[in-house]
């Protein structure tokens, strides 16, 4: 069974750092492109970053360019957010996704709370 788990969230200050995982497992992410989105309480979903299935190409919300980074280890299956000077505006849970043959897959979702 395909299934995507997300890790790492948690409660963090204004300024700190947090680095999500998304573990894949039931299929290989090598082949796939692999997304993150946030969903804030009486806000939009909104799209956070991409990262190609080889890792070379990468996009970013505006909002966060320049704070976070994706990456991939196809070995390990697993996509990765370092995010860095978090904004309590980055409150959110956070999820991640693929498209596999067509359909949309995420994880349960992980909080990050950014709060003094």
């Amino acid at each position: 069974q395909l299934q995507l788990v997300e890790s790492g969230g948690g409660l963090v200050q204004p300024g700190g750092s947090l680095r999500l995982s998304c573990a894949a497992s039931g299929f290989t992410l090598d082949y796939y492109p692999i997304g993150w989105f946030r969903q804030a309480p009486g806000k939009e979903r909104e799209g956070v970053s991409c990262i190609s299935s080889s890792g070379g190409s990468t996009n970013y919300a505006d909002s966060v360019k320049g704070r976070f980074t994706i990456s991939r280890d196809n070995a390990k299956n697993t996509v990765y957010l370092q995010m860095n000077s978090l904004k309590p505006e980055d409150t959110a849970v956070y999820y991640c996704y693929t498209n596999f043959l067509g359909i949309i897959y995420w994880g349960q979702g992980t909080q990050v709370t950014v709060s003094s």
